[in-house]
């Protein structure tokens, strides 16, 4: 069991010590309380130190947890609460309490139609009317599109990722003609652009499929599960997006934005890494370390021309080259005159 759900054990058992007007409790009794307390969850002995129990009563007095219990001792022996009304369920909370739980149950709020979260859904009523937040609009919006296709399948793919099971994938990229099976060792899910990303293994190699290309999902039960133990913020570290390369290393990306753009690249930077080499009244010269990919090209080609990519030369001529032809389509289009 964990050290937490430990804890939280001892806490409630102080608790209905402390409270407990009928018996006088000595350390030792609370001490044998909480040991018997976490025998009967466990079904094993489990016996609680004098110095833990000691450091129990000590953050239940003290503001760590917001308790500020009113524990005593009296006829130097025994422990109670001053207060005989007093206990750690019945904590009241301010005004300001008040508000920032509504700030976050108005944000729970804007996730209840994904379906991941759809359990949440009595919880979330439960804390609304517990602080009679209802009728508030929502203050805070998140960017988020619940008729993005795909969505559907997160509970299938959040439920084999926890519980290690590999996938029979039925997929059609964009550019396929026909749609092909993958039997993958689902790893992480991925949200980039407002799309979702399914990070996993497919015959020795890394892949992330787009969750809106999926057409079914079964899980193969015969199959054994291979487990990449993947970090997301370190596999994702060195790029933009979702396309990660096992083989590529990061690369020192220089590129210019204009005056007039620069203040919107400072304060949202591209990547973590972003250093700013130098400044003019032109413009503003950045660098990041990054892997080279197709995520990292949209993004640059997104600025238009108050960017220029110096380095890398490769990079630099594949953004020009798409440029020049942007430039053609436009050049060669023929619509109607309009009125």
């Amino acid at each position: 069991m964990s050290s937490n759900k430990n804890a939280l054990i001892r806490y409630k058992t102080l608790d209905k010590c402390l409270k407990n007007k009928y018996r006088k409790y000595t350390l030792e009794d609370l001490i044998d309380a909480c040991s018997d307390a976490l025998f009967e969850f466990e079904g094993k002995e489990s016996y609680v130190s004098r110095r833990t129990v000691q450091l129990d009563l000590q953050n239940m007095r003290s503001e760590k947890f917001g308790y500020e219990a009113p524990i005593e001792v009296y006829e130097r022996k025994y422990y109670r609460y001053s207060d005989s009304e007093y206990s750690i369920h019945n904590i009241s909370v301010n005004e300001s309490d008040l508000k920032a739980m509504n700030n976050a149950v108005q944000i729970l709020k804007q996730f209840k139609d994904f379906s991941m979260f759809k359990e949440m859904n009595g919880v979330i009523q439960k804390l609304e009317d517990s602080i009679h937040s209802t009728g508030q609009k929502s203050i805070i919006h998140l960017d988020k599109n619940e008729q993005l296709k795909g969505l559907e399948h997160i509970d299938i793919l959040y439920e084999s990722i926890s519980s290690k099971k590999v996938l029979n994938i039925l997929y059609r990229s964009f550019t396929a003609k026909e749609s092909s099976n993958y039997v993958v060792h689902p790893q992480l899910l991925k949200e980039f652009n407002n799309r979702w990303f399914l990070i996993c293994q497919h015959k020795g190699k890394m892949y992330n499929l787009a969750l809106d290309r999926m057409e079914s999902i079964s899980i193969e039960e015969n199959v054994v599960y291979i487990d990449k133990d993947l970090d997301g913020d370190e596999y994702f570290k060195d790029i933009v997006g979702v396309t990660v390369s096992d083989t590529m290393a990061p690369r020192n990306v220089i590129f210019f934005v204009d005056s007039h753009n620069a203040p919107y690249v400072k304060t949202k930077p591209i990547h973590k890494s972003q250093e700013i080499i130098s400044e003019t009244e032109k413009g503003t010269l950045f660098k990041v370390c990054v892997q080279l990919n197709f995520e990292l090209e949209r993004l640059l080609l997104g600025f238009g021309d108050s960017l220029i990519v110096h380095k890398p030369r490769k990079l630099r001529l594949k953004l020009q080259d798409k440029f020049r032809a942007g430039s053609k389509n436009y050049e060669n289009l023929k619509i109607p005159d309009e009125d």
